[in-house]
């Protein structure tokens, strides 16, 4: 492998490894964002994690939720749920 600064038929431009990533718009945000439907782990049971927030925001919301929720089922009710809670917005 080469470095670019020593072989000028490269481009400083290419992407390479270990490469700081060229800044973008929207480029702050470096979480992915997938639909909880396609989760490889999303027909597993909800974390702990998840039950405790998702507790709290059906309190909040007065709604309430089974405790057998999927991880990927979690996931949905709590984006609805921080939506609808002014104090996740």
């Amino acid at each position: 492998m080469t470095n670019p600064e020593q072989d000028p038929t490269q481009s400083s431009t290419e992407e390479t490894l270990g490469a700081p990533v060229p800044e973008t718009p929207g480029a702050g945000d470096t979480s992915v964002q997938r639909d909880p439907e396609d989760w490889v782990t999303g027909d597993e049971p909800m974390t702990a994690a998840q039950k405790s927030y998702l507790d709290t925001l059906a309190r909040e919301a007065g709604e309430e939720l089974p405790a057998t929720l999927t991880k990927a089922q979690a996931s949905e009710h709590i984006d609805r749920l921080q939506k609808g809670n002014p104090r996740t917005t």
